[in-house]
């Protein structure tokens, strides 16, 4: 994996559950936007994922969408890959004729899914529409008024329709209404805010729990109290701790008794990580990104000698916005944060805050050419990588 760099982005159905994920990737010693180094890096991510990382480790129990070229059609790679698994994407620049439709028949018949990205309806794109399983409509290329459109004209057709590109909760709802089926952007991780929303009592106490076990002069006395009070929290806090992830060589019988054998760091991790879930009902992607920006910035942070604590906590405060339905500002209010935290939450200043910002960049797959300080791309995507293993162990042991 020493030149490709992997990431992947969520795909939700109409409940906001993980359908699938498509796997990114960036060359570092190639320009992928070339055909044929583009081929070069669909076959490298395939050896890669399938071999190196393991299909399950990135996308758990999920599809993969992977982009194919021209060539890797006309090749028939994904014919070595698992058909239940990957989801074939077929580029909107690509060259259709007749071997081309061929293999894309062929592909389909051997029970391959088959998606057609960035689709513009056309009569050189029919005979694939007639074979897809998947339409996908990058709703920031057309209105939602030509997006209607486009849905009505593949009603004939036995598709389901991905839309791609959604950054608001309002979008998604137009798209929902419009019989979409499949939901990709960054909609998900925004909050829906509602003029006036006050935060409930349970979130209250949720929230001072966070204060409380982040203080640094905070004891095991004192933390010991705070979980007490919550019957639920302490359950599922127990049953964290006695998952095999700890190695424990016995159970944990009380709160005190966990604090004891674990110490404070793993206890105010896992709080902190308990009182995020326990903020609201949202969907679960929301939580698992959270986690994985909060594992990053730490592992990031370990690398340039910071504080892995404090960074663990920014990353993990940054999506509390989209738990809560309330600007980022307003929910850290109730947070007695020092200026440097807060100022990395909303400004991005300081070494955490361009960490944060680091972070959300890949994400989002905005990677530039260059390393962050003295940290690689390659070893930002490692830590991608781990962090998405991590946070999958995690949510497995939340209920």
């Amino acid at each position: 994996m020493a030149d490709i760099i992997i990431g992947r982005q969520q795909i939700l159905d109409h409940k906001l559950n993980t359908y699938a994920y498509e796997l990114l990737f960036r060359g570092s010693d190639f320009d992928i936007a070339d055909p044929a180094n583009g081929t070069q890096a669909t076959n490298q991510i395939i050896t890669d994922t399938l071999l190196e990382v393991g299909l399950n480790n990135i996308v758990g129990h999920h599809k993969a969408f992977i982009n194919f070229t021209t060539q890797n059609i006309l090749e028939k790679t994904p014919l070595h890959l698992p058909k239940d698994r990957i989801v074939i994407e077929i580029l909107e620049d690509i060259h259709i004729d007749s071997r081309i439709v061929d293999n894309v028949r062929e592909f389909s018949k051997h029970g391959y899914t088959i998606a057609l990205d960035d689709f513009i309806f056309s009569d050189a794109w029919q005979p694939l529409v007639e074979i897809a399983d998947i339409i996908k409509i990058d709703i920031m290329a057309n209105t939602m008024s030509e997006v209607k459109t486009l849905i009505d004209k593949l009603k004939p057709f036995n598709v389901k329709i991905l839309a791609e590109k959604v950054e608001t909760h309002a979008e998604f709802l137009e798209l929902q209404k419009l019989g979409c089926d499949f939901f990709q952007g960054f909609f998900f991780s925004k909050p829906n805010l509602v003029e006036g929303k006050r935060i409930g009592v349970n979130q209250l106490a949720a929230i001072k729990l966070l204060t409380t076990i982040n203080k640094e002069d905070v004891d095991f006395k004192e933390i010991t109290a705070v979980i007490s009070r919550d019957v639920g929290l302490s359950y599922k806090l127990l049953h964290y701790i006695n998952s095999s992830s700890f190695g424990l060589s016995r159970e944990i019988q009380s709160i005190q008794h966990a604090i004891t054998c674990l110490g404070l760091k793993e206890v105010r991790r896992w709080t902190n990580i308990m009182t995020l879930a326990s903020l609201s009902n949202k969907p679960t992607v929301i939580l698992e990104n959270s986690l994985i920006c909060a594992r990053m910035c730490e592992q990031i942070a370990v690398l340039l000698h910071e504080n892995a604590e404090q960074f663990f906590m920014i990353g993990i405060l940054f999506h509390i916005d989209s738990l809560l339905d309330m600007s980022l500002q307003d929910a850290i209010k109730e947070l007695p944060l020092e200026s440097t935290i807060v100022n990395a939450l909303l400004y991005r200043q300081g070494i955490a805050g361009e960490t944060l910002q680091c972070v959300i960049d890949f994400e989002k797959w905005q990677i530039s050419g260059e390393p962050f300080k003295t940290i690689s791309k390659q070893q930002i995507g490692a830590i991608y990588l781990e962090a998405i293993g991590w946070a999958d162990g995690v949510l497995n042991n939340i209920n």
